[in-house]
C-alpha cells in the first residue's frame, strides 16, 4: 500500500507541473496500475486438480532471466540443430509470474522440465552433439544445474507461483542416470544396468532394461543395499556440503526403515524439494520403466514431505489438496481406463500414488466433431477412471505426431485442449502457434524431437498481429476455464445441436458451478438454446464478447462476429 500511495503522490505533482510531458505522467500511471494489480487479492477461484490449466515448459527454451548463467562447466562445444543449451532458466519462469503472462492465460499449475544438475559433457546417439538441455540427463539430484538457476531462484519462483494462485510441478526422473561421457563418467554396476536394452515385449523388457543405448538404468526393483558413489561423495566433499548429505540421509533412514538401494537414496533427493520448497506435485517420468511399487513409495514419501512443508509454513498454504503426482505412462490413453496393458501384465498405476495420467489420445481425437469428444471423455471420466482423471494434451517435447504441427487452426486446437473434460496441458508457445517443423531437424519421432523444442516465440507475439489475435483467444477460454471447474471437472450435456450448445456442471459440497458454451456460432445474430438449464429471466454473461444478456423463451440472443459463447451466471 505504502508503494501504491508513493506512486499516486508521484503522479500528483507531476500532473501539476505544466511543463512536464505527459509521457512520463502516463508511465507512472501504468505503474500504478501495475503496483494496484499486485496487491488486490487473489479472487477466492476453487481448484480440483481434476480440472487443472496445466502450462508445460522446457526451461531452457521459455525465458532467459538470467544471461549470465548462459554457459557453465564449460560446455562450448558445438551441437546438433536444437541440442545445445540456449538460455532459458528459472528466472525466466518468475519473471513471466510477474508479468502476470500465466495469469492471463488462465493458468493455475506450472510443470518445468527438471533442473537438477545434469551430465557436464555431451553425447552424440546419431542426432548431433547433444548437452541435457532438456534436464533428463541427472548427474546429481541434490544440487540444481547453474544454467537453469539456484536453489534460491527455485524458492523464489514457488513463492511467487503461489502468490499468484499458481500450483508447481516439479518434473523427476527416477528410471535413469544420464548418459556415460568422458567428462561424466558411469555410476557403480549395483546403482545401474547398462544393458540390456529395453524391447517392449513384455513387462519385465520393459522394466528391467535400459531405454536407449547409454541411459543406464537404476536399479529400481533391487533391495540391495548399495554405498554412494565414490564421484558423487568427491563431489559433494569439493562443495562442502558432504557432512549434510550424509546425515539428512542417515535422518531419512532412520525414520523410513528402507535399506539404502538405489531407488530409496533417489526418492529422498526427490522429496527433499518438497520438503523444503512446498511444490505442489510431480509429474513422473517413464513411469511404465519402473517398478509400480517405488511409485507408491515416491507418493507416501512426497505426501509426507507436503503435510511437513504445510505445518512448518502455515501461512503459505493455498489449500487442503493433497500432494498430486501425474504420470507419464508412454502410449496411455483415456481408453484404457483405470489399467495399463503389457503383453503379459496389467497395471494399475492409478492405485500406486496417481491422480492422473498424461493422455496420449486427445491428439488423435482432435479430428473429430466437437460433441463426440467430448462425450467420450465426459464418459470416461464419470465412469472407469471416476476419482481419477487425465492430462489432455495435443502438443509436446517428445511427441513426434503432434495435433496439427503446422498450426493452420490453433483456435480449434484451443477449444479442443480447454473444453474437453480432464486437465489440460497447455505446451509451451501452442497460445501462440509456435512453430513445430523447426528444418533441419530429424523426421523420426526418436531423433526428431528437438524440432518440438525451439525457443519460444516472444519476438512474433510483439510482432505478428496474427500471434496476438491467437494467444487472445487462447486467454480468453484459459481464463473462462480456470474461473469455471465445471469446464475442466464437470459433467457435460448437449444442449442444441446447431448450433452447437452444451452445458457443465460441477456440484461438490455446497460449491456448485454451472456453465453454457456454444461452438461454430454463425456470425452476426445467433440464438443460443439454454432452455432446461438457466431459466427465464436468468442474467447471463457472455465472457468472450463481453456481452450480458437476460434468458427469454429458453435462449439468449448475441450479436456479434465470434463463432463461440462462454456464458457464465452474471454475479
Amino acid at each position: 500500500m505504502k508503494r501504491l500511495l508513493s506512486a499516486v503522490i508521484i503522479l500528483l505533482i507531476l500532473a501539476s507541473c505544466k511543463e512536464q510531458r505527459k509521457d512520463i505522467v502516463e508511465e507512472v500511471a501504468v505503474k500504478i496500475d501495475t503496483i494496484s494489480k499486485s496487491i488486490e487479492p487473489q479472487k477466492n477461484i476453487p481448484f480440483a486438480w481434476e480440472g487443472a490449466n496445466i502450462y508445460f515448459l522446457l526451461t531452457d527454451r521459455f525465458n532467459n532471466g538470467n544471461t549470465k548463467n548462459d554457459v557453465n562447466f564449460d560446455r562450448t562445444e558445438p551441437t546438433g540443430p536444437l541440442r545445445g543449451f540456449m538460455g532459458g532458466d528459472i528466472q525466466g519462469i518468475t519473471k513471466k509470474i510477474e508479468e502476470g503472462y500465466f495469469s492471463d492465460l488462465g493458468i493455475n499449475a506450472i510443470w518445468f522440465t527438471p533442473v537438477i544438475e545434469q551430465i557436464h559433457g555431451s553425447t552424440d546417439e546419431g542426432t548431433g552433439n547433444t548437452y541435457g538441455y532438456h534436464g533428463y540427463w541427472a548427474k546429481d539430484w541434490t544440487n540444481l544445474d547453474p544454467n537453469f538457476g539456484t536453489r534460491k531462484d527455485l524458492e523464489t519462483m514457488v513463492k511467487t507461483a503461489h502468490k499468484n494462485g499458481i500450483r508447481v510441478l516439479l518434473d523427476v526422473v527416477l528410471n535413469h542416470t544420464g548418459p556415460v561421457t568422458e567428462i561424466d563418467g558411469t555410476w557403480p554396476d549395483e546403482w545401474v544396468r547398462k544393458e540390456p536394452t529395453c524391447d517392449f515385449t513384455t513387462y519385465e523388457t520393459t522394466v528391467e532394461c535400459t531405454l536407449v543405448e547409454n541411459l543406464p538404468d537404476i536399479r529400481t526393483e533391487s533391495n540391495e543395499p548399495v554405498e554412494l558413489p565414490d564421484a558423487l561423495l568427491a563431489k559433494w566433499k569439493e562443495e562442502g556440503r558432504l557432512s549434510q548429505e550424509l546425515d539428512e540421509l542417515q535422518l531419512f533412514f532412520e525414520r523410513t526403515g528402507y535399506p539404502r538401494a538405489p531407488r530409496y537414496y533417489v526418492i529422498k533427493w526427490l522429496t527433499d524439494y518438497v520438503n523444503n520448497l512446498g511444490v505442489d506435485g510431480f509429474r513422473v517420468d517413464t513411469v511404465k520403466h519402473v517398478n509400480e511399487e517405488a511409485w507408491s513409495e515416491l507418493y507416501k514419501e512426497a505426501s509426507y514431505a507436503f503435510q511437513n512443508w504445510k505445518k512448518m509454513h502455515p501461512d503459505k498454504v493455498l489449500d487442503d489438496k493433497p500432494f498430486y503426482m501425474v504420470g507419464e505412462v508412454y502410449n496411455y490413453g483415456i481408453s484404457n481406463g483405470r489399467e495399463y496393458e503389457f503383453n503379459d501384465k496389467k497395471v494399475d498405476y492409478f492405485a500406486h500414488g496417481f491422480k492422473s495420467l498424461i493422455n496420449f489420445e486427445l491428439k488423435e481425437d482432435a479430428t473429430k466433431d466437437y460433441e463426440s469428444i467430448f462425450r467420450k471423455y465426459n464418459k470416461m471420466l464419470n465412469t472407469d477412471l471416476i476419482g481419477k482423471s487425465v492430462v489432455n494434451y495435443l502438443t509436446s517435447h517428445d511427441d513426434g505426431s503432434p495435433f496439427d504441427p503446422e498450426r493452420k487452426d490453433p483456435f480449434r486446437a484451443a477449444n479442443v485442449l480447454l473444453l474437453t473434460p480432464g486437465a489440460s496441458q497447455i505446451y509451451y508457445g501452442d497460445e501462440t502457434a509456435r512453430d513445430l517443423t523447426i528444418e533441419g531437424t530429424a523426421d523420426n519421432p526418436v531423433e526428431g524431437d528437438a524440432t518440438l523444442r525451439s525457443f519460444m516465440n516472444w519476438d512474433e507475439l510483439d510482432s505478428l498481429p496474427r500471434t496476438q489475435e491467437v494467444l487472445l483467444h487462447w486467454k480468453k477460454l484459459g481464463t473462462f476455464r480456470r474461473n469455471h471447474l465445471a469446464v475442466g471437472a464437470g459433467k457435460h450435456k448437449r444442449l442444441g445441436k446447431k448450433p452447437y450448445v452444451f452445458s457443465r456442471t460441477f456440484i461438490e459440497g455446497n460449491f456448485k458451478d454451472k456453465v453454457v458454451i456454444g461452438l461454430d456460432l454463425p456470425k452476426g445474430k445467433k440464438s443460443i438454446w439454454v432452455k432446461g438449464f438457466f431459466g427465464d429471466g436468468t442474467k447471463l454473461y457472455d465472457t468472450y464478447s463481453e456481452t450480458e444478456v437476460v434468458v427469454a423463451n429458453g435462449k439468449i440472443l448475441l450479436e456479434n462476429d465470434f463463432n463461440i459463447a462462454l456464458l457464465e451466471l452474471k454475479e
